[in-house]
């Protein structure tokens, strides 16, 4: 049953869904969004072929990069963005600055924006001055457009250092090369794989050939291989590496994002807390057993066995990982595994450091940690096994410390220890990484059972893809310049940056957006868009209202990719499918509708950083005056969607199963008195206006009023109704006649609760006000409410029902002869 559970396809998102946990950022990986940069970075200027004229050129910049395309804008056009356009390096007519005047090129102002240029070279000289230019390895040659991590293809020859001795370093071949992370077997030993070794490119042992020469180093195959060849066989190996280095070498500037190794202050004999990096799984005592020169020293795991052969001994560095001064363990309450030997359990270190006559490093020989990451309890992400690094599997971080996880591994062959890893670890991969990258994910050893979920759900009848699906659909699909930019079957959406000085909007918290991080990504684009969507949500004064403006219409074109995204607001759980774009090309206009949407600035979020002042000039505006703010205001009142149609409905928080199914349909939220106080955010909209009084989002019409709804639909389709909500209807607004025929000065549809409320209370049917309050009844729901329903859902008397019916039939009566024409 277990292996027929493995065989079966994993999926991160049901996964997630699943057990309820969240994804790790994609921003907590710093080496997984270093191999993503391909030597070009926004704000480089290159000479590009003028569409129109295949013959001119003219000078752009780089808008943002990803993978092999990059989104172009000709200078010129400054903040205009519809000029915007994509090109593939490998394919486009694309040359640093300066080739047209070696070339006896024609440098010509393209048509659109000939008239904003009208002395060209005073132009060039202007924009050009002190300018970056594209790099010409990148665009011309054998590595164009090639993202430079390709460039280690298997077959490639790297020097790695000497795990056990520093000052060594030997000549590896590159077996396999997995989004960075590398299988490496030494050279000489190519029939056998029992020595290979994954390490991931920016490794500080890893080095391109001629490093150990270089900086005096001894070039000699490890003790542990040695003995398989004579010497004279090691020479004639090197011999053959040196004949052969130009074509199998890896450029140099590969490894300029590499972490420096500082200098150190350790001594010989110094006392210290480590973790073994081969079996990450305690914490103990450890000894500084060697020092190899100012960036390098050895440590030992401390065993006091008189009968022992072997011992645990590691070269470290300043920035290594896994070393601690002595009493960090109990300083954060964790427990530090006494040496073999050690008489009793109860470990004291000033005991231990009088017993071996030692003393204990400085704090000043570690660096400082950090706790600035990212990384919270319960989070999901990959991982390597340390014990078979052949697997990476699903991992739980179930403890933090300063700028380290306790991650437990699922699914491993053999079941491990809660592992435990620096935050900066190149062994730990964000969720959807090995999909990405083509690799075996160690699924997990048992299927996850649903746990029943309070949550009611209504989702279009449409095709919800998975990520996978998307992943597979496109991995082989061929480029052209106005479709799907899914490169390879890598990551192909550019980083998406909060600029957090942007205008928040009335939906948006400020304070929120601020302690969002910078950037998200690059990666995967459904992936990268569904975590700052849901960043976006969790930073809403109500994340429920921001959700249901995210919501795909369910009459609304399918454009891209159907994602499940969830919410949670006073204690209830919310859920919408939510439509993302799968494809880079559409990011930026995707997050720019998104932030319209939002009545945000169109700048806060999206693949260019806003660096000084943004280019909408959003600093001027409040909430109050969003309304006229970008455009004409969509048609769409901030709560329930015109026509009353949602995928989104809330829990019922105690469903009873014996009563009736038409009592269900209206939360009964706890009463509040009139003395009640609002804890709104202080400066949210929510604040103040009639509407904002209360949060129809929370409400849920029933089965019925869905009926009666749909009857109505086609009509109420029709109806042209005013988006003006800075007034809403009052009392007095609302003119009554002795004949009882009502004149509507504002659209019913338009009502919020508190404008149903004042309604009401108007006519003798004031008492029943309350009830409409607490079930947040607005126009929409008003228009739609029958005589059985009244009855039933607001368990009123026949005569009381009859009456308030009237007063309803006489607000339809009156929509329909003044606004349904």
């Amino acid at each position: 049953a277990g292996s027929s559970v493995e065989e079966m396809e994993f999926n991160w998102d049901e996964y997630l869904e699943d057990t309820g946990a969240t994804a790790a950022p994609h921003g907590s990986f710093k080496h997984v969004d270093t191999s993503l940069q391909n030597g070009f970075a926004p704000g480089m200027k290159l000479e590009v072929a003028v569409k129109s004229d295949q013959n001119t050129y003219w000078v752009a910049t780089i808008i943002t990069t990803c993978g092999q395309l990059l989104l172009l804008r000709y200078d010129g056009y400054g903040e205009d963005r519809k000029a915007d356009f994509w090109c593939d390096i490998m394919t486009a007519d694309l040359h640093p600055i300066g080739w047209c005047e070696q070339n006896k090129k024609i440098l010509k102002v393209p048509e659109g924006i000939k008239d904003k240029i009208p002395d060209q070279e005073e132009f060039l000289q202007r924009v050009l001055k002190g300018a970056c230019s594209a790099p010409a390895n990148l665009l011309e040659g054998l590595h164009r457009g090639k993202n430079p991590l390709d460039l280690i293809a298997p077959g490639s020859r790297l020097e790695l250092q000497n795990v056990r001795d520093s000052l060594e370093a030997w000549i590896v071949n590159v077996v396999e090369n997995v989004g960075g992370r590398l299988k490496l077997r030494y050279e000489g030993l190519e029939d056998s794989d029992k020595f290979d070794q994954w390490i991931f490119y920016l490794d500080p042992f890893l080095h391109q050939v001629g490093w150990a020469t270089q900086h005096g180093y001894s070039l000699q195959p490890p003790l542990a291989i040695r003995s398989l060849k004579s010497e004279a066989d090691w020479q004639e190996i090197l011999k053959k590496v040196k004949e052969e280095e130009e074509e199998s070498s890896v450029p140099t500037d590969l490894f300029k994002d590499k972490p420096v190794i500082g200098v150190h202050s350790f001594s010989e004999g110094m006392k210290l807390e480590a973790v073994d990096p081969m079996a990450p799984f305690v914490i103990s005592p450890a000894t500084v057993l060697k020092v190899y020169n100012e960036k390098y020293f050895m440590i030992e795991i401390d065993d006091l066995r008189p009968e022992r052969t072997t011992s645990q001994s590691y070269v470290c560095h300043v920035n290594s990982a896994g070393i601690f001064p002595v009493q960090w363990s109990l300083k954060n309450g964790l427990h530090l595994s006494p040496p073999p030997g050690y008489p009793g359990q109860d470990f004291d270190w000033a005991d231990y450091l009088k017993q071996c006559g030692a003393e204990a490093a400085p704090q000043s020989c570690f660096p400082s940690l950090t706790s600035d990451h990212g990384f919270k309890e319960n989070m999901k992400l990959e991982a390597v096994n340390p014990v078979d690094p052949e697997e990476v599997c699903i991992a739980t971080v179930t403890k933090l410390k300063d700028s380290y996880l306790w991650l437990q591994l699922e699914g491993s062959k053999k079941p491990v220890p809660d592992c435990i890893v620096s935050v900066e670890s190149m062994n730990i991969f964000p969720v959807g990484w090995c999909e990405t990258n083509g690799y075996q994910l160690r699924p997990p050893r048992k299927a996850i059972v649903n746990k029943q979920k309070k949550i009611a759900v209504v989702q279009p009848e449409k095709q919800i893809l998975s990520s996978r699906t998307v992943h597979d659909g496109l991995k082989n699909q061929e480029l052209n310049s106005s479709d799907s930019v899914v490169i390879n079957g890598k990551y192909c959406c550019p980083k998406i940056y909060f600029n957090h000085r942007c205008f928040s909007g009335p939906y948006l918290n400020k304070g929120r957006i601020a302690e969002l991080p910078q950037s998200v990504g690059p990666g995967n684009c459904v992936l990268v868009l569904k975590e700052v969507l849901t960043l976006l949500i969790n930073a809403a004064y109500k994340p429920s209202r921001v959700l249901r403006e995210l919501q795909l219409e369910e009459e609304a074109a399918w454009h891209g990719h159907g994602e499940t995204l969830k919410a949670k607001y006073k204690g209830k759980s919310y859920r919408a499918t939510v439509e993302v774009v799968r494809t880079a090309d559409r990011v930026a206009d995707f997050c720019r509708k998104t932030c319209i949407k939002l009545e945000c600035c169109p700048n806060l979020f999206g693949p260019q950083m806003v660096l000084d002042k943004c280019s909408e000039n959003c600093s001027v505006l409040t909430k109050t005056k969003y309304t006229h703010y970008y455009g004409k205001r969509k048609n769409k009142r901030i709560g329930r969607p015109p026509g009353g149609h949602s995928n989104l409905e809330v829990a019922m928080k105690k469903p009873n199963k014996r009563r009736k199914r038409r009592k269900h349909f209206f939360v009964h939220k706890k009463k509040r008195s009139s003395t009640s106080v609002d804890n709104t955010p202080a400066g949210s909209p929510q604040g103040s206006g009639g509407e904002e009084e209360d949060d129809p989002d929370e409400s849920e019409l029933s089965h019925s009023l869905a009926q009666d709804r749909d009857k109505r639909k086609r009509k109420l389709r029709a109806f042209s109704f005013s988006d003006d909500e800075n007034k809403p209807p009052s009392p007095k607004d609302i003119k009554m006649e002795v004949a009882e025929k009502l004149q509507l000065d504002s659209n019913p549809l338009e009502w919020s609760v508190a404008d149903v409320v004042r309604f009401l209370k108007s006519t003798d049917c004031a008492p029943l006000a309350r009830i409409f309050l607490d079930q947040e009844i607005d126009g929409q729901a008003l228009l739609l409410l029958t005589l059985p329903t009244v009855q039933e859902c607001m368990d009123l008397k026949l005569g009381p029902a009859i009456k308030l019916c009237h007063h309803i039939e006489r607000v339809k009566l009156a929509f329909y002869q003044q606004f349904a024409n």
